[in-house]
């Protein structure tokens, strides 16, 4: 993929893609002045920085019981 491509793809845009290059942040391979992205290497970034939300605690419905 080139950056038009990749930044359809992940839905952002491409000056951000440029930021995450020089960081050096998601995988790219430079030929001659373009850069381009395997969708394969694009989608295993993507899953290792796949954030999850632990589940939120639960507020009980009623006080407890007693004492």
């Amino acid at each position: 993929m080139d950056i038009k491509t990749l930044a359809q793809y992940l839905g952002m845009g491409r000056s951000k893609i440029y930021n995450l290059i020089r960081l050096k942040k998601i995988p790219a391979s430079r030929i001659g002045r373009q850069y381009r992205f395997s969708r394969e290497l694009v989608d295993q970034w993507l899953r290792e920085r796949l954030i999850t939300r632990p589940e939120e605690p639960q507020i009980p419905l009623f006080k407890p019981q007693g004492r």
